[in-house]
């Protein structure tokens, strides 16, 4: 995958095979895990508000970089550099659909504007642009090189400088923004529930359980992409300053949580209470809500749970 072509280099035959089968491992759940997000988008049709489409664009991103970073590498031709490309473009597309996502939430929260949907196609241009860029500035003057399973290594210092510039760059650029974006919304928000409750607002405090479930869900996402690449992050410098040491657990570690981040962000995105509201309402019958009566009140904590994000949702 894009971000693991460089590990094979120095290591044991078995340790490439180890690599490889982690890589096809976690890059399968990630696929499935995404494919999810992208076949209940497709099939419920209450799904599809703006917020929503953005997180269905989010996990095809994952589903492609998934694919693209599981299906191996049979020959040295044509195939090794469509693996290379695709899997660089819809990885670095997938982060970037993370900070569209922060965005829109800061936009409507914080600057109370409802212009967000009039923006999906600067989103696009955005999104699909940028990764062109950095997929393209990434080959020019690389030497690729095709090494057992894996596509795109560059062996020398200049390949490796680029590959951190066009990839983890970017990639640290959009944690750094989505941190710092989530974290003014989320004071803001705080700051709001502060005030109902010093005005004794109990309609207000009476939604806070679910307000800050949310607030802290919210919480969550920059985590998502520092764990899914802080250890690729750290082998890439130790790759740079230490070209003929490999370590294998470094690279392991690697491999495995950066090829997981299409299941990480289906689960932290995906699976809200919309969706699963939807999944019940499609596939749980009536009549079986009568054999388990549990199953309406925990329907009822599903809505409740999102209450932050349709209120949201309904300012547009």
């Amino acid at each position: 995958m894009a971000a693991t072509g460089q590990v094979a280099g120095g290591l044991t035959e078995y340790d490439r095979q180890v690599l490889t089968a982690v890589n096809a491992g976690a890059a399968s759940l990630s696929f499935v895990g995404s494919g999810f997000i992208v076949l209940c988008y497709v099939l419920f049709k209450e799904l599809r508000k703006f917020s929503f489409k953005l997180v269905f664009y989010l996990a095809l991103s994952d589903m492609l970089c998934s694919f693209f970073s599981m299906v191996g590498d049979p020959s040295r031709g044509f195939f090794c550099y469509s693996h290379g490309y695709s899997t660089h473009f819809f990885c670095v597309a997938s982060f970037l659909w993370t900070t569209t996502i922060a965005f829109t939430l800061h936009r409507t929260v914080v600057r109370h504007k409802t212009d967000v949907e009039d923006m999906e196609a600067m989103f696009h241009l955005y999104v699909w642009g940028t990764s062109l860029v950095m997929t393209v500035v990434r080959s020019i003057g690389n030497n690729h090189s095709h090494l057992g399973t894996w596509c795109w290594s560059q062996s020398g210092r200049t390949g490796k400088a680029v590959h951190f510039i066009t990839f983890y760059m970017p990639l640290w650029g959009a944690i750094l923004y989505n941190g710092f974006t989530y974290f003014q919304v989320i004071s803001m928000l705080k700051n709001a529930r502060r005030m109902a409750v010093g005005m004794s607002d109990r309609a207000y405090q009476s939604d806070g359980r679910a307000e800050m479930k949310a607030l802290n869900r919210w919480g969550y996402y920059p985590l998502i992409l520092i764990g899914a690449w802080a250890f690729g992050t750290i082998n890439r410098i130790h790759d740079f300053i230490e070209p003929g040491h490999k370590i294998f657990w470094l690279s392991l570690l690697d491999v495995g949580t950066s090829a997981l981040m299409g299941l990480f962000n289906s689960i932290a995105y995906g699976l809200n209470s919309s969706v699963r509201r939807a999944i019940y309402e499609r596939f749980w019958p009536d009549r079986l809500q009568r054999w388990f009566p549990n199953s309406s009140r925990f329907r009822n904590q599903q809505q409740e749970s999102e209450l932050v994000a349709l209120k949201i949702e309904d300012q547009h």
